[in-house]
């Protein structure tokens, strides 16, 4: 529910609750609806009106254990929030969200990865004072050229209103980061027609499992091709395949680069 994990663009995973609506063709296949009617119990946490899985105590101070030791060793571990819900879901678990904001701000050596198929929820739900320190992403997935526009504007705007209330907040003139994940890879994808629009980190992966979707490995090259065009990080995720790790493995030498944004400092 919250540990280190074997996605290879972070260091953790944190969930403050399990379970979400599905949005658009990149949801149909979604891993964390499998694992969720695996271990989440009885219930169904996953449509509309569905009830979402909520946690007590003991997993809500996974996080400052870790920034603890981070503190300790002087490193930044990054941390996924969330691989089994939408940090942006507008049934979001009543007080969860806002304990996920104080959490944030209570742990300044974590570096949090939001990720969201909603960006345009953003501005609506990120807290309205901004945050203490300079340590969130904001990403956004887009599995394919039809969904880029919308996100990345919706993203775009949200980092600009985040930067504007931290600065109003606590002076911070920091740009908040953006990034986005290209998973699963659905159709090519390009973003050389949005000049004011290129995010920061671009993550590429495939599907994966018995019913996956095949992905075009020119999809990942061009895409690869662009970021190093433009000065973005590109980190290669997976290709297809039956298994992640699988994926993982048959990726080709010329495109296995894994990069990422600058982090701030420990």
């Amino acid at each position: 529910m919250g540990a280190q994990t074997g996605i290879s663009w972070t260091d953790r995973t944190f969930n403050p609750w399990w379970g979400c609506t599905k949005v658009s063709p990149g949801c149909d296949h979604c891993y964390a609806e499998q694992l969720d009617a695996r271990y989440g119990g009885d219930d169904t946490h996953w449509g509309k009106g569905a009830r979402r899985r909520v946690f007590a105590d003991k997993h809500w101070n996974q996080p400052l254990q870790w920034n603890a030791r981070a503190a300790r060793t002087n490193l930044i571990e990054k941390v996924f929030c969330a691989s089994m819900a939408d940090v942006m879901d507008d049934e979001a678990p009543e007080g969860q969200r806002d304990r996920l904001w104080r959490l944030i701000d209570a742990t300044p050596n974590l570096f949090w990865q939001l990720l969201t198929k909603r960006p345009q929820r953003y501005v609506r739900y990120l807290p309205k004072q901004g945050f203490k320190y300079d340590n969130v992403i904001l990403m956004a997935t887009v599995e394919s050229q039809e969904f880029y526009a919308s996100r990345i504007t919706a993203l775009y705007r949200a980092a600009g209103d985040l930067e504007a209330r931290n600065s109003f907040a606590r002076g911070s003139n920091q740009r908040v980061p953006t990034g986005i994940s290209y998973e699963p890879a659905l159709g090519p994808l390009s973003i050389r027609e949005y000049p004011g629009l290129r995010p920061d980190w671009v993550i590429f992966g495939g599907e994966t499992g018995a019913g996956r979707r095949p992905i075009q490995i020119r999809w990942a090259e061009d895409i690869k091709d662009e970021c190093e065009e433009f000065g973005i990080a590109f980190f290669m995720k997976q290709v297809s395949a039956h298994t992640p790790a699988r994926a993982s493995a048959l990726i080709p030498s010329h495109l296995l680069v894994r990069q990422f944004p600058d982090l701030p400092a420990a």
